[in-house]
């Protein structure tokens, strides 16, 4: 089945929430003042965090099983990106970790991302979403200013960034301190599977986006609800459950700010749904099981 067309009435009643945070304002920088890049600049020695550690836990294969309570909240962010970064490598760890590796399972790689403003104040092990997904800063390069972070191989299975290559943008945000203010939702950088973009539709100054996504996932996502796409968070417009499809349109401020309006039709997008959505579902089985077991 087709998208559905775009209406003035749709156009005019969604409202994503995807204003960029750059430090504490609501207005981005386009260079970075003294202050960061003296910050950048830093002393010329590489850190480094051995070994390696990984902060997007397996996800379970069915979002609805027990196991999926037992998920661990390491980190929280909101989707309100806070910068594009540029991908300056994607590739085997350049120091062997210590101990080897288990099994003789495809290894994990190493993320190395340049960033222009969010070095200040990031410490190794900090976490950081990278398109959506949560990991941790293994080490940290301030004179090319750059984060290097580990992917481990069940993070490559469940994402997308075993796609990204050097020059790729992506989106970065910084794990939420007590004093961040909540512009998006909650979102935990545990990435519940890939979409795929179906249409990009301009609708005067805005785009229009259908993305086509696994039952799984769709059966989570409500129209005004709240999804993150690359680790966005957006407003869920309309959803097509026998399609396989949902939409929601991106307003000009966040087109400029966002990696998403770069991609093409076919692309892959690393999709988490809310969190709340995930428990009501897991209570609801609860009691489905129990009345079934109670009429037996």
């Amino acid at each position: 089945m087709a998208p559905p067309p775009a209406t003035a009435a749709a156009a005019a009643a969604v409202r994503p929430h995807l204003l960029l945070r750059r430090g504490g304002g609501l207005l981005p920088s386009p260079h970075p003042g003294p202050a960061t890049r003296a910050a950048a600049a830093g002393p010329a020695r590489r850190l480094r965090l051995p070994p390696l550690r990984f902060s997007l836990s397996p996800v379970p294969k069915s979002l609805s099983s027990a196991a999926s309570s037992h998920i661990p909240v390491r980190s929280l962010f909101t989707g309100i990106v806070e910068e594009v970064g540029r991908v300056r490598r994607l590739g085997p760890p350049l120091t062997p970790p210590s101990g080897g590796g288990g099994g003789g399972e495809a290894p994990g790689l190493d993320l190395e991302v340049e960033t222009k403003t969010l070095l200040a104040g990031t410490q190794l092990g900090d976490s950081v979403a990278v398109d959506g997904t949560c990991l941790t800063v293994a080490a940290i390069d301030p004179a090319a200013s750059t984060f290097t972070f580990g992917v481990a191989p069940e993070t490559l299975r469940r994402t997308s960034l075993g796609e990204r290559a050097a020059g790729d943008g992506v989106n970065l945000e910084r794990a939420l301190t007590p004093s961040s203010r909540m512009g998006g939702h909650f979102v935990q950088g545990h990435v519940d599977g890939t979409g795929e973009i179906a249409a990009l539709r301009p609708d005067g100054d805005s785009l229009w986006v259908t993305v086509r996504a696994p039952p799984e996932i769709l059966r989570l996502l409500v129209p005004k609800g709240f999804v993150a796409v690359d680790g966005t968070s957006l407003t869920v417009v309309s959803v097509d459950d026998e399609g396989g499809w949902f939409d929601f349109m991106l307003v000009r401020y966040t087109q400029d700010n966002i990696v998403l309006p770069n991609k093409k039709v076919g692309d892959k997008v690393n999709l988490e749904a809310d969190i709340l959505g995930k428990y009501v579902e897991k209570l609801l089985a609860g009691r489905v099981e129990a009345a079934v077991k109670a009429d037996s």
